[in-house]
């Protein structure tokens, strides 16, 4: 297969928030913000009421330069917790949540507190002001794991920093 695909992505909408830079990094669960979208794909929403969840796929269009196509980093979010830079091991971003990663596409699971029009009012979006929205998918009770396990590295680490 090929390196270099041909990926038909655009834009289905964008998201509007006054939450600043570091509220949104902080991941405050209460953080409101309002998801646009696009005339074009208006019809797209319709049915979504009634879901108490749903999963956005985003475009981290905000990156630095150094952070793009990066494949390990450290898990530096665990800093806020008392835990130094020197503490951190270096992980594939494929184990972590990061920002940085070979393709900018994000995935959060967040509350949908009501639609008007082509706006999603939204709880808990850890998205910037003006992330570009790629997808919008319902939170199905299929997609529930009761079952699960972390490697140990994970649990170590949250458990140092009180956050597990």
């Amino acid at each position: 297969m090929p390196n270099e695909l041909n990926l038909p992505v655009r834009a289905i909408g964008a998201v509007h928030t006054k939450a600043g830079k570091e509220e949104i990094r902080d991941r405050k669960e209460d953080t409101v913000s309002d998801i646009e979208i696009f005339e074009e794909f208006e019809d797209a929403l319709e049915g979504v009421e009634g879901f108490s969840h749903l999963f956005i796929v985003g475009y981290f269009n905000q990156l630095r330069q150094d952070q793009q196509g990066v494949l390990k980093v450290k898990p530096r979010r665990l800093l806020r917790y008392g835990l130094t830079e020197d503490e951190l091991p270096r992980l594939g971003v494929f184990s972590l949540d990061s920002p940085s990663r070979p393709n900018p596409i994000g995935l959060s699971l967040l509350q949908l507190l009501s639609r008007e029009g082509r706006m999603l009012r939204v709880r808990g979006l850890d998205y910037f002001d003006g992330t570009p929205v790629i997808d919008i998918k319902p939170y199905q009770s299929s997609y529930r794991a009761d079952e699960y396990t972390m490697p140990e590295w994970y649990r170590t680490l949250h458990e140092r920093a009180g956050s597990v």
